[in-house]
């Protein structure tokens, strides 16, 4: 990861500057570069295959062919987080998709296969069929029209860690984010600062010591 890093930097020396002005702003962007890098050291039976990452701004537009029931599909869509509000017992993150598609990768006679060949998922307003799975991730919260809303601390792992909860206690008093967008080769995280905060976050950080 290091050596892919410095690689980059090394083809791209205008990012260094670029990173400097951003964070003065508290702005800090990541080249899609490394979120492609990133996709391609993903391996697993059940990882998706062939992850292509694109700007379409202010979203992004994600491509892989996943395993859905045992039927390989190519999904993709736009995706856009609209909402990120960070809490000591919460992480929630809003999330809209659009312009979802679902292609068979393969022939297939499986239910899912049957199902998307029929045409019959309205695949405009994702969350609407999100909210009607059984056995739903805990992390989902809420699921209407084109967007889904998770709760990071919704997941046993994260919930049961004390040590996430003291991390989030200090940081959530004093920043947030504002927003997450892309241009045409980056994706930007907006961060808001709190300096009333500070006391609460002091008071968090002596208890945690």
């Amino acid at each position: 990861m290091l050596q892919a890093a410095v690689g980059y930097v090394r083809k791209n020396p205008d990012e260094v500057v670029r990173a400097a002005v951003n964070a003065t702003g508290l702005r800090f962007g990541v080249p899609l570069a490394t979120l492609r890098w990133f996709a391609g050291q993903i391996n697993g039976k059940k990882a998706p295959k062939d992850v292509e990452i694109a700007s379409v701004p202010p979203a992004l537009r994600f491509a892989a062919t996943v395993d859905a029931m045992g039927t390989a599909v190519r999904a993709s869509a736009a995706i856009k987080i609209d909402e990120v509000t960070i809490a000591e017992d919460s992480v929630r993150i809003g999330v809209r998709l659009r312009d979802v598609k679902l292609e068979l990768a393969g022939d297939s006679d499986s239910p899912v296969a049957t199902l998307i060949k029929s045409g019959a998922l309205d695949l405009s307003k994702p969350g609407n069929l999100v909210k009607f799975v059984p056995k739903k991730p805990a992390a989902i919260v809420e699921a209407e029209g084109d967007r889904i809303v998770l709760d990071l601390m919704k997941m046993p792992k994260l919930a049961n860690d004390p040590r996430v909860r003291k991390l989030l206690g200090i940081v959530s008093p004093v920043l947030g984010i504002r927003a997450i967008e892309t241009d045409r080769d980056h994706l930007y995280v907006k961060l808001r600062a709190t300096p009333t905060g500070l006391l609460e976050a002091a008071s968090k950080l002596r208890d945690a010591i």
